[in-house]
This record gives structure tokens, C-alpha cells and sequence, in this order.
């Protein structure tokens, strides 16, 4: 039993040995899987020039960009420059070689990229075997002629750059037909001397329509030289100029600075990474579209696929592109541009850039213009209808004048009838005189003197009810108020007799009161006040009727005519209304008389008020402004001046008619 027990015990151990074994391998390969997927795969850029030179830097870092974004691995990127490829390299390259062993002896690399052809060459023909022979090997950029002689193998593939270097030439002799002269820009490295030697082949069918002028094997200097002695219409193939002819390095971008600076004539080129500094264009090689393609073959190789069954079509030209800029500069027309070519950095014109701009401004002019259109319209129209509506007036106050004109017929026919009968009485006693036995002529003249007078009365007062009433046209003069008031008062001189009204007139002399405007449109506005107020105080029950006209001067600016009444009051809201038209309160009034005084008053730019007096009576005070300068009227300025009419018999009925107050009082 004893060894029973301790034979299970061992089982069971075992078991559980076995288990923690199997728990713990379950749990270590998740761990190293995710160690691995984690761990950064090492990528070595092998540069044939060197990491700043133009083109491969910028390919460069679009490749690197380019694969961080569509890697699923995190990336080790390390950098090698050949630099050999700018000169003769050495016969023997084992230092070289050596020393990048020793360079990346403790990290294990992933994929190798070579960056052009020298850098493809130097791995294919000298070290592939000895170094880095089992990591995969992409080669960006190189055409496969310039490796033509060079073995690869099943650990290499190619992301290659080959067009016909004849196409750029084609398009600058369609952009500038007139073109006599071509001169490309080649520096003097062996790789420069070789595309040298592919251009020359790829041009020898264009060798009939244009001269080429070779300038590659030139030191800096005489490629300056050469460029600024251009003779006309050349043009300028600008391609790399890494190496001069003394073997000094140059940076090609600034060759080409310089050179756009000297130069007289347009430059092309096919690298697409100097376009925007100068190029006038053409067909271009896209080093971005190079350096995606190249790392979306670099993430295959990086996931395990095998280098040598990876091909991928060699990188070609682009449609052509052009400077609009340099277009202009050269004066070269888009109608010469190759089909399909497109023209970048277009300053827009001012349609393009302040377009919702121009069309605010448009449909704000166009509504300035309507609204001054309509303005306008409006302001003739408005002119018309206030000519028609002062003919109206004018024609309503003349009916008024009229109306009153007969209303004072009982007055006017007694100033009439007095010269007449004076003239009849004098006349008569003129014949009495020569009748005689002896005739006494000194009397007869002298009641001949006296009719000749009245006539002349008769005549004097006949003329200014003539004027009163008359339809002249509105004409602006000097009038004196004064004289405007008593020449209305001559004329209402027998209404106001006949009435039994007493005349309280008080006229101020301490200024003249000059003002301009109208004399027959101003009388009636006195008359129709006179003629209203006379009616309004017929019958009144506060005995004999008072009727008080002053005038005044109330500030430098204004002259004022009051004219006051002792008839029936009325209310402040009919007083408000008096001047409306068609307001009366008189049975077989047409309401338009006061209405007509305010419109004559405002036209003069016054005022017209009515105020209520109590117990009884109304008051209505006109406001007129000044004439400037009225005051050098008295001192005997010769100014012109309205002249209202006044007969002898006027003055001696205003003087009587005047004096009438004291005798009742």
C-alpha cells in the first residue's frame, strides 16, 4: 500500500510538472510574438552622392516618409553615403567595405535601399557576395541600362527611372518654335558623363532642326561664362551638376541659382523637385511618386516576400507641368504648351480673387444706382406735383381773393363814391363859376384842381384794389410791413366804418421791418385775417367789436403781425383745426381761407398761429422772417423796394378809421 501511494503521489507530480510546463510556454510565446512584432525593422539608405544632394534627398525623404505611414512596423532608418560616385573610386574598396561591416557588426539589418545607380552598382559588382549577402537588396531610382552589366540576383529587385531623354528636348522645341540654340547642363561625374553619352544618342534625330550646345565637361566658372553667352533664342536643359570638371563637388541646386540669376534665356529640366525655383517645365520625373512606389515594395520585402519575384514598372515622365510665372517672364503662350500640360502657380486676377467682392460691389452699385434712378424720378415728379399744387394754390387764392373782393363791395363802392360825388360837386360849382355874368376863373381853376384831384383819388384806389386782386406771378421783393398793413387797412377803411368796429392799430417804429416775399399773396393773409375777424365779432354780445393789428420786431431774425379780436372764443381743438382745409364754422364757408393764409405764410418760411383769448376773442400771430440787412434801408441805401399803393383818401381813411378807438373810449 505503502509503495501504492507513493507511486500515485509521483504521477500526480508529474502531471502538475507537465502542466506548469505546457501553462508556461502557452504564456512565453504571446509575449515573444508581441516582442517581435515590436522590435524596429532597420532599413540602411545607401546614398550614391550623399544624403544632400539634388534629387536623392528629396527622394530620400519622401521614401522615408512614405514607408513610416505604410509600414505596419515600427522603423530603424541608418545612412550611408558611397560618395565614390562623385569621383574615381580606388581600386581596391575593401577599407570601404570593411568598414561598413564593422559600422553595423552589432545591428542586424532588414532591408538595404540603394539610392541610385552608383550605389546599385557598387553592391552588384564588387561586394554583394561579402557584404550584407542575405538581406534583401532595392534599388531606387537607376535605370536599367545604366545596370545593364551588373548581375542581380534572387535577393535583389529594382524600382527603376528610365524615360526617353529626348521627350523634354521635343517639348521645349513646341513650347518655343523659334528655339536655334539647346545647351545641357551636365556636370563631369562618371554618372553625369554617362547620361551625357545617352542624351547625346537620344538627340541625334533633332540634330536637323536645332543646334546643341554640350556644356558638362566645364569648371563652374566657365559654365557661368558660357550660360551668359548665349547668343538668342536658346534655351537652357538644366539636368544635375554634381561633380565640375576639376573634380569639385557642387551642390546642384545652388549651380542652378546661379545660373537663373545670369541667365538670358529660359531653362527646362525633368527633375521635378527644382520646379517652383525657376524651371520654365516640361514633361517631369516625380521623385515623390518614386519614393512611393519604392517604399511600397520596401514594406513587401519587409513582410517576408522574396526581392526577385517583386518587379514593378520603371518610374516615367509626367504630363508636362509649367511655371506660369516663368511663362510670363518669357513671354511664352499657353496655346504653344504641349496637350495635356498643365500650368501651376497662376496668380489668379482680380475677377478670381475678390470675385464676391466685385459682385458686392456690383449689387450695391446697381441698388446705389437704382435708388438715384428712383430718386431722381421721384425729385422731378415731386417738382411737378409741387408746381401743379402751387398753381392749384395760387388758382384757390385767387378764387379766395375773389370771395372776399366780394365781400367788399359795400366798402369798396364807398371809396369810389366819394371822389365821385366830390368830382360831381366840384365840377358843378366850376360851371357856376363861368356861367356868371362875369365869370370868375381863379374859382374854376381852382374846383377844376379839385376834380383833376379826386380823379386821381378814385384812380389811386382803383389801381391798388386792381393789384390786390390780381393774378400776377410770384414775385420775390423788399416789402415794408408797415406800409403792407396800412395799404390792406385803406382798402378795408369803409367795411371797418360801416361795421361800428373799433381799429386799434399800432404799428412798430423802432425797426424796419423789411422782410421778401410777395405783396398780393402777403395782403390777402392780412385781408382774409381783417374780414374773418370783422365777422366774427358781428353781433357779439360784448359790445362795440375791437379789432387790434400790431406789428413788431421780436428777435434780430423775425418780424411779427398780430391780429386780435374781441368776437366769441372757441375751444383749443377747434383752434388746432382752423387750418385744416375744409374746416369752417361759419354756415356756407368753404374752409379755406385760413388753410390758404398758413400755406402763403409757410411758403415765405413763417408761421401762422391761432391762440384763444379769454373770455372772449381770438388772436392769430404771423411770424416772418427778417430781410438781412433791412437796416440800411433807413439810412437811405438805394435798395429796391415794393411799392404799395396809397391815394390821399387811403391815408386820410386810415387816419380817421385809426382814431376812431379814442373817440369811443
Amino acid at each position: 500500500m505503502a509503495s501504492l501511494m507513493r507511486g500515485l503521489r509521483a504521477s500526480l507530480t508529474i502531471h502538475i510538472a507537465v502542466a506548469i510546463a505546457i501553462g508556461g510556454v502557452l504564456q512565453v510565446s504571446p509575449a515573444r510574438s508581441q516582442a517581435a512584432m515590436e522590435a524596429p525593422r532597420r532599413v540602411l539608405l545607401f546614398h550614391s552622392f550623399g544624403q544632400n544632394f539634388s534629387p536623392w534627398n528629396a527622394i530620400a525623404a519622401g521614401f522615408r516618409h512614405a514607408l513610416i505611414k505604410q509600414s505596419p512596423y515600427r522603423i530603424e532608418f541608418h545612412d550611408a553615403s558611397l560618395a565614390m560616385g562623385r569621383f574615381q573610386p580606388p581600386e581596391d574598396q575593401r577599407p570601404f567595405v570593411d568598414y561598413l561591416r564593422a559600422l553595423f557588426a552589432g545591428r542586424d539589418l532588414d532591408l538595404v535601399v540603394a539610392m541610385g545607380a552608383p550605389a546599385a552598382r557598387f553592391f552588384l559588382l564588387d561586394t554583394r557576395s561579402e557584404l550584407f549577402p542575405a538581406i534583401p537588396l532595392l534599388i531606387a531610382g537607376a535605370s536599367e541600362g545604366a545596370l545593364r552589366d551588373s548581375p542581380s540576383g534572387i535577393n535583389d529587385t529594382i524600382v527603376g527611372a528610365d524615360f526617353d531623354q529626348a521627350l523634354p528636348l521635343d517639348a521645349i522645341l513646341q513650347v518655343l518654335p523659334d528655339t536655334a540654340t539647346i545647351a545641357v547642363v551636365h556636370g563631369s561625374s562618371r554618372v553625369e558623363k554617362f547620361w551625357v553619352q545617352n542624351y547625346r544618342a537620344a538627340v541625334q534625330r533633332l540634330t536637323g532642326r536645332v543646334t546643341f550646345e554640350w556644356l558638362n565637361a566645364l569648371t563652374l566658372e566657365d559654365l557661368l561664362e558660357r550660360v551668359a553667352r548665349l547668343p538668342p533664342h536658346s534655351a537652357i536643359y538644366f539636368t544635375t551638376f554634381h561633380v565640375d570638371e576639376d573634380g569639385v563637388p557642387q551642390d546642384s541646386d545652388r549651380v542652378f541659382d546661379q545660373l537663373h540669376k545670369i541667365a538670358k534665356a529660359p531653362i527646362f529640366s525633368f527633375n521635378d523637385t527644382m520646379f517652383g525655383h525657376g524651371i520654365v517645365g516640361g514633361p517631369m520625373l516625380s521623385a515623390q511618386e518614386l519614393a512611393n512606389r519604392t517604399a511600397a515594395v520596401a514594406v513587401r520585402l519587409l513582410n517576408g516576400e522574396t526581392a526577385g519575384s517583386i518587379k514593378t514598372p520603371a518610374v516615367g515622365l509626367s504630363s508636362p507641368i509649367y511655371d506660369w510665372g516663368e511663362l510670363q517672364r518669357w513671354g511664352i503662350s499657353e496655346s504653344n504648351l504641349p496637350p495635356g500640360s498643365t500650368v501651376e502657380f497662376r496668380q489668379p486676377s482680380a475677377w478670381e480673387r475678390f470675385r464676391r467682392e466685385i459682385l458686392a460691389m456690383t449689387a450695391a452699385l446697381a441698388l446705389l444706382t437704382i435708388l438715384l434712378v428712383w430718386s431722381l424720378d421721384e425729385h422731378r415728379r415731386r417738382g411737378i406735383a409741387e408746381a401743379e399744387s402751387r398753381k392749384r394754390a395760387n388758382e384757390l387764392a385767387r378764387i379766395n381773393r375773389f370771395a372776399t373782393a366780394g365781400e367788399l363791395t359795400a366798402s369798396i363802392a364807398h371809396e369810389i363814391r366819394q371822389p365821385l360825388a366830390a368830382i360831381a360837386a366840384f365840377g358843378s360849382a366850376g360851371l357856376n363859376w363861368i356861367k356868371g355874368d362875369k365869370p370868375n376863373l381863379n374859382e374854376a381853376r381852382m374846383a377844376m384842381e379839385k376834380v383833376v384831384e379826386e380823379s386821381h383819388r378814385a384812380g389811386d384806389f382803383i389801381k391798388s384794389v386792381r393789384a390786390m386782386f390780381s393774378n400776377e406771378e410770384e414775385v420775390q421783393t423788399q416789402i415794408d410791413l408797415n406800409e403792407l398793413v396800412e395799404h390792406v387797412l385803406g382798402i378795408m377803411a369803409g367795411s371797418i366804418k360801416l361795421s361800428g368796429v373799433a381799429l386799434d392799430l399800432k404799428l412798430s417804429k423802432s425797426a424796419p421791418l423789411v422782410i421778401m416775399g410777395n405783396p398780393t399773396q402777403l395782403q390777402q393773409v392780412i385781408l382774409n385775417l381783417v374780414v374773418n375777424a370783422m365777422e366774427a365779432m358781428r353781433g357779439s354780445a360784448s359790445g362795440i367789436g375791437l379789432l387790434r393789428i400790431e406789428t413788431e420786431v421780436r428777435s434780430p431774425v423775425a418780424a411779427i403781425i398780430r391780429v386780435s379780436d374781441s368776437g366769441p372764443t372757441v375751444d383749443r381743438k377747434v383752434a388746432d383745426n382752423m387750418f385744416e382745409p375744409f374746416f369752417t364754422t361759419k354756415p356756407g364757408g368753404m374752409g379755406m381761407g385760413l388753410s390758404i393764409c398758413r400755406t402763403i405764410v409757410e411758403a415765405h418760411r413763417g408761421s401762422l398761429t391761432a391762440t384763444p383769448s379769454k373770455p372772449h376773442g381770438m388772436e392769430f400771430l404771423i411770424a416772418l422772417p427778417l430781410h438781412l440787412g433791412a437796416s440800411r434801408i433807413e439810412s437811405g441805401t438805394p435798395r429796391r423796394r415794393s411799392t404799395v399803393p396809397r391815394s390821399a383818401a387811403t391815408q386820410s381813411h386810415l387816419s380817421s378809421v385809426a382814431h376812431q378807438i379814442h373817440d369811443r373810449t
